[in-house]
């Protein structure tokens, strides 16, 4: 069980992982089992796949079936489906990001590891206020006010969340040099922000590499992806995509979880990305990426 307060996709995603492990190793279909539970089949399949989030009464009846009876199992799992039922920080930001992306901020709060790779910007938890704002004034457009303050609130709370986890997460980035030389806001902005990410190379929790134009063209140089590992045996890794058609979240053993871009083409997985980001790593250094740092500092008149 989690003792810190974490979204309750966590526990969802948890549970519903525990269930489905629980069926398959009983030999048991979902058609048997939902027959035995008087359930519709495609009730069983939205609980699997984490669309619906299974009540407490149904899981209490749903558990003997499963042969887990042991006491202490029982309440660890009820106190799971309580926790997956609470109200999610994320939820005054339901209408301003993407379902998609909430879910994955709603993973983000219970991984130990993330790997993560940007062609384009500065990730969001590295990011100045001053240009973060920019990149959301100028990609949503003047008349979406509104939603643009809702966006750089939820980027903030996201980064003061991270960032205060007393049990740690390991951030590792990887991004093009074109990220440190594109000048977003202009000099000054862009000046600082080179030194906010010079200043996080120092963090323990924290490793930058930036892979240079030298470099050329590269595996998966296009998309921008995220990789998210977790301590607990029944969370496997999950992988974010940005695709220019759309956004997916795709957990290591399974298909597609949430808003799976039509037309992403071949299916991938989180390990697929991982050893990606490892070959890609070792084509950069540190003191390569603090050189590219300074030298964009010097172009910005730093």
């Amino acid at each position: 069980m989690l003792e810190r307060d974490v979204d309750p996709t966590v526990y969802r995603r948890r549970l519903r992982n525990i269930l489905r492990r629980r069926r398959e190793s009983l030999g048991i279909t979902q058609a048997n089992a939902a027959m035995e539970m008087s359930w519709s089949v495609s009730k069983l399949i939205r609980i699997e796949t984490g669309a619906v989030t299974i009540s407490v009464n149904d899981l209490r009846v749903l558990l003997p079936f499963y042969q887990i009876t042991d006491e202490k199992t029982v309440s660890d799992l009820i106190e799971m489906a309580k926790n997956s039922r609470k109200h999610s920080w994320l939820g005054i930001y339901k209408g301003v990001a993407s379902d998609v992306f909430l879910a994955f901020l709603g993973h983000e709060d219970a991984a130990i590891r993330s790997y993560s790779f940007q062609p384009i910007l500065v990730p969001g938890l590295l990011q100045t206020d001053e240009y973060g704002t920019e990149v959301l004034r100028v990609t949503r457009g003047p008349k979406d006010d509104v939603r643009l303050d809702s966006l750089v609130e939820l980027r903030i709370a996201r980064q003061e969340r991270v960032f205060a986890r007393t049990d740690g997460i390991k951030l590792n980035y990887l991004l093009d040099e074109s990220v440190v030389r594109r000048a977003v806001g202009g000099p000054e902005i862009m000046k600082r922000q080179v030194r906010h990410l010079i200043d996080s190379c120092q963090r323990d929790d924290l490793s930058i590499r930036i892979l240079p134009f030298g470099l050329g063209v590269y595996r998966s140089m296009r998309v921008p992806f995220v990789v998210l590992e977790f301590s607990n045996p029944e969370d496997e890794a999950v992988l974010y995509l940005e695709y220019p058609q759309g956004e997916s979240l795709i957990r290591e053993d399974g298909p597609v979880e949430d808003g799976a871009a039509e037309n992403v083409s071949p299916p991938t997985t989180p390990p697929t990305y991982l050893q990606i980001f490892a070959e890609l790593q070792q084509h950069t250094s540190e003191a390569e990426t603090l050189q590219i740092l300074q030298s964009a500092l010097t172009e910005l008149g730093d």
